[in-house]
């Protein structure tokens, strides 16, 4: 049987592979990847803390709720980074230095 233990510990690695790729940027998508990987270690200890509440399915649900923002905020960013791309010929957040023309 998996304890709630384990589910916390695999949260908790994966939302410190995700920190550690976003501080070190490298590019857009790493830094992109980094906050979803976070994002999953957070609808992870939701959906684990929900399975061992038997009250509700509170969990669950704003788990659901997280994945759908989740998407939407991915798409956002890509479309972002897809225009600073086509401006800068760089994905690099160093390389980019200034808003406009």
């Amino acid at each position: 049987m998996i304890s709630l233990t384990d589910f916390l510990i695999v949260s908790a690695v994966l939302f410190c592979v995700g920190l550690y790729m976003i501080v070190s940027k490298q590019n857009a998508i790493q830094i992109l990847i980094g906050i979803e990987l976070m994002l999953n270690a957070a609808i992870l200890n939701l959906v684990a803390f929900g399975k061992y509440d038997r009250l509700n399915n509170g969990g669950q649900m704003f788990a659901l709720f997280a994945i759908v923002l989740a998407a939407a905020t991915t798409a956002v960013a890509l479309a972002i980074i897809l225009n600073v791309y086509k401006q800068y010929k760089t994905i690099d957040p160093g390389k980019v230095d200034k808003l406009g023309d």
